[in-house]
């Protein structure tokens, strides 16, 4: 490796975690305008909700396709691709002068933004094996973790600034600066004799090939578990920071900056310990720290008679580093089960966790976050899970050596 590749490797970092943060930029950049849209739009609070639910069902269902589309034809044209139409949408969301047609462009916005997540995962594994690979997957993870905590900030910035169609320009101008860099930056790692047919059938096949193997399940399944006991507090944080904790809405970078710092920090170790421990060892240790973040999040609600800052979100961040320590690990461990098929893994991997997330979202939280004991008791329950599935795997593995 020569000396320049730790630079070049970190600019494909930046350009990857760049992309992944399409999706995440536009639920949060967003969010502090709804209201303000609502009243230019003659639309009412539910009827705003829809621009982000359509949005979200969009980005869900189209994760299911960006990984394999990539497989048949090449990782680059499905980034050039969406990139650019990301940024048409965008620009047709600020010219919107109707609900109709503002959830007709939220909506191609949601099939545009999952690309960059769902293909670079696949880019890295194209690139580079084993050490290399992990390291290069948690920077990726520790700059694209930032993305939840400044994305409101800018929105509620431009926002009070320039009004609301200044969130989306500059939603647009994200999505075309990321057109141009990946034309003249990005190059293809999927070559022509690796590729997949796009044919419908082959699609299926390729799925059922995937989605039908036990390990894929489990690890899979993991994963999901584990990113939904940090995921559980996202959904809550009105009630948890504002009722429970007594903050006011400007106030929640409480929640995201501990959590955030955690996601980075686990990342930063993983790619410190690749190449020193072997995956299996950095995931367990991973788990390690989750369990004791849980239980130090359970101790903690069971003991304490009145809610506190910093104490009743520290074990958030504890969580989120365990958190992120293990997933890289497991991640490439799924992508190389299938080493032709790793962007319908990568697809089927984030629909899975998308959904597992949608269902957090619109059932467990709604019964958890009447209390923090009960918030606290439901990220046990889900890490014991996750933790379970993982162990299956685990197991398996020892029953086929």
């Amino acid at each position: 490796m020569s000396s320049s590749s730790p630079r070049k490797h970190l600019g494909l970092a930046a350009l990857l975690a760049a992309l992944s943060t399409l999706g995440p930029f536009s639920i949060d950049t967003f969010l502090p305008a709804m209201r303000a849209i609502g009243h230019s739009l003659a639309a009412s609070p539910l009827e705003m909700q829809q621009a982000l639910t359509v949005y979200l069902f969009c980005y869900a269902l189209m994760m299911l396709w960006h990984g394999s589309i990539s497989d048949a034809v090449g990782r680059r044209p499905v980034v050039l691709a969406t990139s650019l139409l990301f940024g048409l949408a965008s620009v047709g969301c600020a010219l919107s002068e109707s609900l109709g047609t503002l959830l007709l462009f939220r909506a191609l916005q949601g099939l545009c933004g999952g690309a960059g997540l769902v293909v670079g995962r696949a880019i890295i594994r194209d690139k580079l094996d084993g050490a290399a690979a992990q390291r290069l997957m948690s920077q990726v993870t520790m700059l694209f973790s930032l993305s939840p905590a400044i994305a409101p900030v800018v929105g509620g910035w431009l926002f009070g600034a320039f009004g609301w169609h200044s969130i989306f320009v500059f939603m647009g101008l994200i999505g075309f600066a990321l057109f141009a860099l990946s034309w003249f930056w990005l190059e293809e790692t999927h070559q022509a004799h690796a590729r997949q047919p796009l044919k419908a059938r082959y699609l299926l096949a390729n799925y059922w090939q995937v989605g039908r193997k036990r390990d894929f399940q489990l690890l899979t399944a993991a994963v999901s578990f584990n990113f939904a006991g940090f995921f559980l507090y996202i959904p809550s944080a009105p009630v948890f920071l504002m009722q429970h904790l007594h903050l006011g809405p400007t106030q929640f970078l409480w929640l995201f900056g501990p959590a955030v710092f955690g996601i980075m920090f686990g990342a930063f170790l993983s790619g410190r310990m690749a190449g020193h421990f072997s995956q299996r060892e950095i995931v367990s240790r991973g788990y390690w720290v989750m369990f004791v973040a849980a239980a130090l999040n359970l101790g903690y609600n069971l003991a304490a008679s009145q809610m506190a800052l910093p104490w009743a979100v520290l074990p958030l961040a504890l969580y989120t580093t365990g958190m992120s320590l293990a997933a890289p690990s497991i991640t490439l461990n799924l992508m190389d089960q299938f080493p032709s098929l790793r962007g319908t893994v990568s697809s089927l991997q984030g629909f899975c966790q998308t959904m597992m997330s949608s269902l957090v979202a619109g059932v467990l939280a709604p019964l958890a976050w009447a209390s923090p004991l009960r918030l606290a008791s439901a990220m046990c329950v889900l890490l014991l899970l996750g933790f379970s599935c993982r162990m299956g795997y685990r197991l398996r593995q020892k029953g086929k050596a």
